[in-house]
């Protein structure tokens, strides 16, 4: 049989049981994973702003694909996603910044370098047989 004590303010209380505490993701949902599997292909380049040059190249020969996002989380992303693929753990900090201004945690920024690590070192092994 059940006892509760009356005598302590709010006893039998919902109020005395603490909410759960919001946890931070510390993975990346199906769409993030495409933009940094995607990312693999794009060039260190298109993480600049279009140059005077590059539009008046584009005039002459058509519009190139641009890969910039439109979700400033997802290009964030991106943007560290391809620093990343062709730099390894050596990203600029500005890029690792502007990641967790987007929300991202230092757990997301972990397990992103961690995979396209293991994802470069198997390239590379595939490669050399």
């Amino acid at each position: 049989m059940a006892f509760l004590d009356f005598s302590q303010p709010l006893a039998g209380s919902s109020a005395a049981i603490p909410a759960p505490r919001p946890t931070l993701s510390t993975d990346f949902d199906p769409r993030e994973w495409r933009v940094i599997r995607f990312a693999r292909h794009d060039s260190l380049r298109s993480l600049r702003e279009p140059r005077r040059l590059d539009r008046i190249l584009a005039w002459l020969f058509g519009n190139q694909p641009n890969p910039r996002l439109a979700d400033g989380r997802l290009e964030a992303l991106r943007q560290l996603a391809v620093e990343a693929w062709h730099r390894g753990y050596a990203v600029p900090v500005s890029a690792i910044k502007a990641f967790r201004a987007a929300g991202f945690s230092g757990d997301q920024l972990e397990l992103l370098l961690a995979s396209i690590g293991a994802s470069r070192d198997a390239r590379g092994r595939r490669a050399a047989a």
